[in-house]
């Protein structure tokens, strides 16, 4: 018998009086996988992973952690996924070491001092482990709640938005310690703004839009549609009219545009030189989870959606 997925969601409708957030979504991640979820503000991201981690009911369909139903076997499933929020939620009353021994409580877990001390060490909080939550810092505050979230060891993982608003430093240490444990055989998802980020860690991408599944591949699949070549250049002169059509303006005299290969970059320069219009600085390079990204979001599924 093969093994259950770490998710498995089916057919997930959620309907509110005035909107559907999520429309037939279906998707497997498997067990051991970096998967990232990613999509425009009110895609439907945070309300899939409420329904997974059981904070919310779907209208119809099924969700299932580790094989476990979110709605008829809730204790199970919740028992093996841990979820950090996207919002800074935390009880004012107690310092972080206390917050983390009751959060182990929650689970039944007794004695779990080393692995919050383990914890705390990796996401640089053990010097703030007896001060009060209201006395912590914005990225502070969120490192305790990646802390909670770890606290009682599941193979699941849930990072919604975890690196919003904290500096790189922290950024680093955290993805170090969650690249550690998915080695060791953790499941993780990413929902994240910073697609640079998803590209380098995720090894499959689902991406949604409007609460409709509109890519799901593996990050090289997905990078491998969009064969373009992306050209920044910033100029002295107002960028050639028979260029602006595919250009993109990103402020200070740079432009970025997409030719479909390398060859064309050489008639870009000459329309740049017949201008009149210097170039001061030139980048070249292929595409990347951004550029596919925005394609799909636009509704441009003839070069990059399947």
């Amino acid at each position: 018998m093969s093994a259950p997925a770490a998710i498995e969601v089916t057919d997930l409708v959620k309907r509110y009086p005035r909107v559907t957030a999520l429309d037939r979504v279906s998707l497997r991640v498997e067990q051991g996988e970096f998967f990232g979820l990613l999509g425009p503000n009110g895609a439907g991201k945070t309300t899939l992973i409420s329904i997974v981690a059981g904070l919310a009911r779907a209208t119809s369909g099924r969700a299932a952690v580790m094989g476990h139903d979110v709605v008829a076997e809730y204790r199970e499933a919740r028992r093996r996924i841990g979820v950090v929020p996207q919002e800074l939620v935390f009880d004012p009353f107690f310092t972080v070491r206390e917050t983390l021994r009751f959060q182990s409580g929650y689970f039944g877990l007794r004695h779990n001092d080393d692995w919050i001390d383990e914890v705390m060490a990796h996401l640089d909080l053990t010097a703030k482990a007896d001060a009060n939550m209201r006395a912590l810092s914005g990225g502070m505050k969120r490192r305790v709640l990646v802390a909670q979230a770890l606290v009682h060891r599941p193979p699941v993982i849930v990072l919604d938005e975890p690196t919003a608003g904290v500096d790189v430093e922290l950024r680093q240490g955290l993805w170090a310690f969650i690249r550690r444990l998915n080695r060791e055989g953790h499941t993780v998802v990413l929902t994240t703004h910073y697609l640079e980020e998803a590209q380098q860690l995720c090894t499959r991408i689902g991406m949604l839009r409007g609460g409709w599944l509109i890519a799901l591949d593996s990050t090289q699949a997905l990078l491998a549609r969009l064969s373009d070549v992306q050209v920044s250049l910033r100029l002295r002169g107002p960028l050639p009219a028979a260029l602006r059509g595919r250009a993109t303006e990103q402020g200070d005299g740079r432009w970025r545009l997409r030719v479909h290969a390398a060859a064309e970059v050489e008639g870009v320069l000459a329309a740049c030189r017949e201008a009149g219009s210097g170039i001061e600085d030139l980048e070249v390079g292929h595409a990347d989870l951004e550029d596919v990204f925005v394609q799909l979001m636009a509704g441009d599924r003839e070069r990059a959606a399947a």
